[in-house]
């Protein structure tokens, strides 16, 4: 029995192997030597470690191998994230969310309450709630999550099996000599920094399908990105390879210093659309985003420029 969701954040479980440590206490402060022992001794207190029967576990419990034991994560200060995402659509299986930059998905690092799945889990009350597929925190647009456990495979299925048609939008610099449409077909591998993918030689493992939208100025331009794969980073990967990185983008084909501030333009990437056949239906399903990306309209860089990246009609709505 897994513990209930607390304050949209679920629990974290851990297998206790056979061992001498004198209390659970002792034990997790060697597995997890990244948390101090007084960070432990606090979340026993507060009755965030228990067992699988729900009851919290304190500072003083003997350790008793061949067991699990659950965890709540919490972090002493995260920076208000002040995006909200929007509900586009919402059935007993499936909810499409529209998310801003800067939120991420899902907990990560510094990341928790100001993440998408657990503001809708504490907002929305689903327990239950889990990304189906993920954008990253500086991209905006749609995300889809799934409500049920009992149907959540069928469409993870339609990722697994690219029988989904996914079209974003950005704004990258304009190249004359840059033949339009065209198709980025290569090999993405880690790069030398842990933040960077990178191409290599190789058998292709990314493709993007790139066609200009249209000029916005001298230098800028709006393109429509249409991945077949899901390689990770892959758009702002391909696009830089080009010549022609994603406005915003601290990370390709440079890494640059990234600080937390939500006042800076974001990367002008948008997760546009999403099309496929409904697996337990078979009706055709499409969501697309309500947001813009700040520089598609001329002079939004300057002008009626928002905080999140999106023009202002768009925040207001």
């Amino acid at each position: 029995m897994v513990p209930p969701t607390r304050d949209g954040v679920g629990p974290s479980c851990v297998g206790l192997p056979a061992g001498n440590w004198p209390t659970l206490l002792d034990f997790l402060v060697q597995r997890f030597p990244a948390q101090s022992a007084a960070t432990w001794h606090t979340r026993m207190a507060q009755g965030l470690v228990c067992n699988e029967q729900g009851q919290a576990m304190g500072p003083e419990q003997p350790y008793r191998g061949h067991q699990r034991i659950y965890y709540y994560r919490a972090l002493a200060a995260e920076l208000p994230i002040p995006f909200q995402a929007r509900v586009l659509y919402r059935d007993d299986d499936l909810l499409v969310a529209d998310k801003p930059h800067f939120l991420p998905v899902v907990p990560s690092g510094r990341y928790l309450q100001e993440t998408l799945l657990v503001r809708l889990k504490r907002e929305l009350g689903l327990d239950e709630l889990s990304p189906i597929h993920r954008i990253d925190r500086d991209t905006a647009g749609l995300v889809m999550f799934s409500l049920r456990p009992a149907t959540r495979d069928a469409y993870h299925a339609l990722f697994r099996n690219r029988q989904v048609d996914k079209t974003y939008e950005a704004v990258a610099p304009w190249r004359s000599d840059l033949q339009l449409p065209l198709t980025r077909s290569s090999r993405i591998v880690q790069g030398s920094h842990f933040l960077q993918q990178c191409e290599e030689a190789g058998e292709a493992n990314a493709v993007t399908h790139i066609k200009l939208l249209r000029r916005l100025d001298a230098f800028w331009a709006h393109y429509q990105l249409a991945p077949v794969s899901g390689h990770r980073h892959q758009l702002r990967v391909h696009m830089a390879a080009l010549g022609v990185p994603i406005a915003g983008d601290g990370i390709y084909p440079d890494l640059t210093p990234q600080s937390d501030t939500t006042s800076a333009l974001p990367l002008q990437l948008l997760a546009r659309a999403i099309r496929f056949t409904d697996p337990l239906s078979g009706q055709p399903r499409v969501f697309e985003s309500q947001r813009t990306l700040a520089m598609v309209d001329a002079g939004s860089v300057h002008v009626g420029q928002a905080a999140d990246g999106t023009d202002q009609r768009d925040t207001a709505q």
